[in-house]
């Protein structure tokens, strides 16, 4: 999964088309581009250079823009950045990053003292503040760095948080979801407008049937072969099972036929219908076939919800796809504390979010007593929860970050989490464009989800916990 959601940088140093003695000099910008790129491979970043454009890899005219525009291009990059190693070429750098369409962070490392004659060397963040105007008037949205040093933790925070954001972006582009069956008949709040989001955001559904579904079902569950045995050895040893070995068969079954298909269509997330015939296919709820899809990193939501497909996308793409997402309704207020809430599902919440000190159960649905969905409490932590929806084509995204706080029991998957002011955000939920349900991630990803939302034309950040100003504070 890690490889498949591989993310590169492109790295596009900058300079003055000056070769001052002292003032832009061109030794000392080569040496801050050496610095630089020591520091992203230190960090593990994989990144592009342009050392193929001259003897310096910098760039510093704007008539060279094309050239590197379209080396990015050829070398599939996901991002920009900018690093200015003196004042840098404002129109350079603006015109690449129109070019490209990328996500771009500008930043330039924080200028030395001038010397004992009063002598500067790079004027750098000057030159930032050329570039920023310039980027705005080409239309090229943009992430800035807080002018610092590489070892200042601004540089790593800042720089962490835009690869988040650019992984969001590359994930939401060119999404396929995958839609198995038509959405329960009450479930009116989960309709979704197929041709706006191809439209607006370049995503398709690619819808099939439950016949099709059962079809394959069935293909695999008659071969019984020992990949299905295996499967329902490895239930047994990691989870405690309260049901018995034919469900989990049939179970292994449903997962390999949903998999398949979703490999053979290349979605990258699924919005699956999951009562009435789902159930019917295989006698068996399929609440915890989706939360081991969405662990492999094929995200599945119920309640055939697209919208909710999207959002667990960008929920696991803020975490570099690292983290599984959860997929809950906002259920009840706790019975003690007014600023918790009860986020639960049936069963769909994947192991990998299960309190570890736990044995995590298999067993059956609150409402018919069917087999097998999951029944565990979410591990203490602190959690991201999301909504993509939309009303009147006024697309948005709920963005509120808490923390998971002791509570009652109750079946199914479930965790109580906290915040500093839960009627706020009920208020901001009932009045929308939103609904029940929310994705959510073990961390606070607020920042990246925030910078994506930048990136991405027609799509809003509705920052209810942190505020905008403190989520501004924490970029700086």
């Amino acid at each position: 999964m890690k490889k498949k959601h591989a993310l590169t940088l492109g790295v596009v140093p900058t300079r003055r088309n000056l070769t001052g003695e002292y003032f832009c000099n061109v030794d000392i910008a080569q040496a801050n581009k050496r610095a630089i790129e020591q520091k992203l491979t230190e960090m593990g970043i994989a990144f592009v250079n342009i050392d193929f454009l001259n003897e310096e890899g910098i760039i510093y005219s704007g008539l060279d823009a094309g050239k590197v525009a379209d080396y990015m291009l050829e070398q599939k990059v996901d991002a920009l950045f900018t690093p200015h190693c003196n004042f840098g070429t404002e129109d350079a750098i603006a015109k690449i990053g129109k070019l490209t369409g990328k996500p771009l962070l500008l930043w330039a490392p924080r200028d030395a003292s001038p010397d004992a004659a009063g002598n500067r060397c790079t004027d750098s963040q000057c030159g930032l503040m050329a570039t920023g105007k310039i980027l705005r008037q080409f239309g090229v949205p943009f992430t800035y760095m807080t002018n610092c040093t590489l070892e200042d933790p601004v540089f790593q925070r800042t720089m962490n948080t835009f690869l988040a954001a650019a992984q969001i972006v590359k994930s939401m582009r060119h999404l396929r979801i995958g839609q198995i069956g038509v959405r329960p008949e009450p479930f009116w709040s989960v309709k979704c407008n197929e041709l706006e989001l191809l439209e607006k955001f370049g995503t398709e559904v690619v819808p099939v049937t439950m016949i099709e579904l059962k079809q394959r079902f069935d293909a695999i569950l008659s071969g019984k072969g020992s990949d299905l045995t295996d499967m329902v050895s490895y239930y047994k040893e990691n989870f405690r099972v309260l049901v018995d070995d034919d469900a989990l068969l049939r179970t292994a079954a449903l997962i390999q036929a949903i998999r398949g298909w979703a490999e053979e269509t290349q979605v990258q997330a699924i919005a699956s219908s999951c009562w009435g015939p789902m159930r019917d296919i295989g006698g068996i709820a399929s609440c915890f076939a989706f939360s081991e899809l969405t662990d492999s990193g094929l995200p599945v939501v119920c309640e055939t919800d697209v919208h909710g497909a999207i959002t667990s996308v960008i929920a696991q793409a803020s975490t570099h796809w690292e983290r599984s997402s959860f997929f809950a309704d906002i259920t009840m207020r706790h019975p003690e504390n007014n600023n918790a809430e009860l986020f639960w599902h049936c069963g769909v919440f994947p192991r990998s979010v299960a309190a570890k000190d736990t044995r995590p159960v298999i067993g059956c649905n609150f409402d018919e007593g069917r087999p097998t969905v999951g029944n565990f409490l979410l591990e203490d932590s602190p959690v991201t929860l999301m909504r993509f929806d939309c009303s009147e084509s006024d697309y948005r995204l709920l963005i509120a970050e808490g923390r998971t706080v002791p509570g009652p029991a109750t079946g199914g998957t479930y965790g109580w989490i906290e915040f500093r002011d839960w009627p706020r955000l009920e208020h901001k939920v009932v009045t929308g464009p939103y609904i029940h349900h929310v994705a959510g991630v073990q961390q606070h990803v607020a920042p990246a989800l925030y910078e994506a939302c930048r990136y991405l034309p027609h799509l809003t950040a509705d920052l209810a916990e942190p505020s905008l100003e403190e989520v501004l504070a924490l970029l700086r």
